[in-house]
């Protein structure tokens, strides 16, 4: 009785073998189909993502040549400059803008700004939708006298460049050249002061302390905003 088990036994046993390979090669295909759906999903991730890259890149170059045209002869009157990479526009002379620890704008910066801005907007207006935020940023150097400390100077200057961009703002918003922008201008210009956040390093690895002392005008597209949309989306 018990030799005429074992075939049945093995056959029972290679029919169990086969139903485990089965089982195996199934999960395997279904692993393939998982890995393909996850390829193609990163594929379209990566694309999509070079889309926004490349029109944000192109926008930037835009800009930047727009700002260049309308302003390079008044760049070195104005002792500014515009960084191609952030579209920041530096006036770098502080003491022409403001007088040493006031927010009151000069009268030779409200001069500056009347025939800055609303060619500035003019500028950004045909950028309109590409554009997330413009900035206008306050920067000091990191001291501010002799007796105070370097965290009391921080808090110093923190309110001194904030009420400096204030202040710029306020100005700008009531050009009546730029009653156009204005409903513009509220939802899309920001007035922020880094106090001593962002200091100028020389070439000796030192601050520069007249070049920390700036204002600027920063243009944020909306490329930014769209790519953390689209990782956010994704994760």
């Amino acid at each position: 009785m018990a030799h005429f088990l074992k075939p049945k036994a093995s056959e029972q046993d290679e029919n169990h073998w086969l139903s485990v390979s089965d089982l195996m090669a199934g999960l395997m295909v279904v692993f393939l189909f998982i890995a393909i759906a996850l390829m193609r999903d990163a594929l379209l991730e990566r694309d999509r993502i070079k889309e926004v890259a490349v029109a944000y890149q192109e926008t930037q170059v835009d800009i930047y040549n727009a700002l260049v045209d309308e302003f390079a002869e008044d760049l070195p009157r104005w002792n500014a400059e515009i960084d191609k990479d952030t579209l920041t526009f530096t006036f770098k002379s502080p003491d022409v803008l403001f007088r040493r620890g006031d927010i009151a704008l000069s009268e030779d910066y409200r001069a500056l700004l009347g025939d800055f801005f609303p060619r500035y907007m003019g500028v950004l207006g045909g950028f309109q939708d590409s554009i997330n935020e413009v900035r206008i940023e306050g920067h000091t150097s990191s001291i501010w006298n002799r007796s105070t400390s370097p965290t009391d100077a921080y808090f110093l200057n923190m309110q001194l460049s904030q009420g400096r961009t204030r202040s710029v703002l306020e100005y700008i918003y009531r050009l009546d050249d730029i009653q156009p922008y204005q409903d513009w201008i509220k939802s899309h210009i920001a007035a922020v002061g880094f106090s001593s956040a962002k200091p100028i390093i020389g070439a000796d690895g030192e601050e520069d302390f007249n070049k920390s002392r700036r204002v600027t005008f920063r243009v944020i597209s909306n490329a930014d905003i769209r790519i953390k949309q689209i990782l956010e989306i994704d994760g």
